[in-house]
């Protein structure tokens, strides 16, 4: 793909982006990995924010499928076959919930020579939704806005979402022995643990109940008394990973933010760009990861010369926001917010990040982008990007001064993208004339 040259940074940087974005996409990595038809019947189900399109792309290499695949509300896909049905994420709703008892009921009663393959990817966790020990939706939801804005790694949200689910935790999986079950992943998790992957719906699980209300307690996470008691008691429905119910389960990861961070650095390198990868797997609070990336890019700025090539320091993983304000902001925003601040206008040092999946936190937006002229541009609107920060209000900040990425739908996940790109003063000087 044609890409923005690096004399227009913010431009560049939104063009590495969608790059990572493509590199990621269903219908380029599903196919390879799809098996031959089986001797009984194959049934596709799935769930998370790539399912739709990882559906779409299974039916264009076996033809019309039949199964049920649900996704969050505007990433569906024409499918032939596949019942393909919109829930809500990142909070859970009544729709999740219907779809979910459907699909547990597809699974049932299905024979050794059946295949189910099952296509999950990030999101997955909140839109397959079926509450265990009596919890009705509107305590699953209150759990989730809790999670949600604690700050907990996502590891460990989906830690105690799968001890309070009859779905997570391998139990998806169990449902459908003795089938043959094979996972196609999308990660968007640090690590790639497809235990992780969507609270690991196809995967054995070994942690105990005991951990995940050691999770609550830590981030004092309210639970109902039926739930809180259940666990102490030591109740749970996941499934260990030596499980008989799990011995035909096996699981392959298409995608990984690896992938299409190496996709973004070869592309920078063959531009002429020293690239320096700070890993995929970066986890924190975002204010704070930004500022010591941001100090690291300084640094890198302070200790340039004329003559050297431009540098690119790019990472993934998944950061957090420790929700205090009453703003609308999700990670990707706040961390350029943050990083905007502790570079106060630095000349030559733009920073993007935004999701894959185009959803930064519940916001329809998939983060921002920063430059030198942000912070004066703010100052002409009467916006202050401190306040902004105290209130976790990062995404109506870049609104005001059209710092926002916005992307729309883009059917695929693999996890956060964040770059600084720093120019040599030489460079910058060729810009400016």
């Amino acid at each position: 793909m044609d890409r923005p040259p690096i004399n227009d940074p913010e431009s560049y940087l939104r063009g590495l982006f969608d790059l990572a974005v493509e590199t990621a996409d269903p219908m380029r990595v599903v196919p390879a990995h799809l098996p031959p038809r089986p001797k009984g019947r194959l049934i596709v189900i799935g769930a998370g924010k790539a399912s739709a399109r990882m559906a779409e792309a299974v039916e264009a290499h076996y033809g019309e499928c039949e199964g049920l695949v649900i996704t969050r509300y505007g990433y569906g896909r024409p499918c032939r076959g596949i019942r393909i049905v919109e829930a809500a994420h990142p909070v859970p709703d009544q729709a999740g919930v219907d779809a979910t008892n459907d699909m547990l009921e597809l699974l049932r009663g299905l024979a050794p020579d059946d295949l189910v393959l099952a296509l999950i990817s990030g999101g997955g966790s909140a839109l397959l939704c079926a509450p265990a020990f009596g919890l009705d939706l509107d305590q699953k939801r209150a759990i989730n806005d809790a999670l949600l804005a604690s700050g907990a790694p996502i590891s460990q949200m989906n830690l105690l979402r799968k001890h309070l689910s009859r779905v997570k935790g391998g139990q998806l999986a169990a449902t459908a022995h003795p089938a043959t079950m094979l996972s196609l992943l999308m990660s968007d998790v640090p690590g790639d643990d497809p235990a992780m992957i969507a609270s690991g719906p196809t995967v054995g699980d070994d942690s105990t109940p005991e951990a995940a209300l050691a999770i609550a307690e830590q981030w004092k996470i309210p639970l109902p008394d039926v739930a809180r008691r259940a666990l102490t008691q030591g109740h749970s429905g996941v499934v260990a990973s030596g499980s008989a119910r799990l011995e035909a389960a096996s699981t392959v990861i298409v995608a990984a933010p690896s992938q299409s961070l190496a996709a973004a650095r070869d592309a920078a390198r063959r531009d002429g760009i020293e690239v320096r990868l700070l890993g995929d797997q970066v986890e924190g609070e975002a204010r704070d990861v930004a500022a010591d990336q941001a100090a690291q890019a300084q640094e890198i700025a302070t200790n340039m010369g004329a003559t050297d090539t431009p540098v690119l320091l790019l990472s993934g993983g998944e950061l957090t926001v420790t929700r205090n304000g009453s703003g609308v902001g999700g990670p990707n925003a706040e961390f350029v917010l943050s990083a905007a601040i502790n570079l106060q206008g630095h000349p030559r040092i733009f920073v993007l990040a935004c999701d894959t999946d185009g959803v930064d936190g519940a916001a329809e937006i998939a983060g921002a982008v920063a430059g030198p002229c942000t912070l004066a541009q703010a100052q002409a609107k009467g916006v202050s990007p401190q306040a902004a920060l105290a209130d976790n209000d990062a995404h109506r900040f870049f609104g005001q001064i059209n710092g926002q990425v916005v992307t729309g739908p883009t059917l695929t996940n693999v996890n956060d993208f964040r770059a600084f790109l720093i120019l040599p003063p030489e460079r910058q000087d060729q810009d400016e004339s």
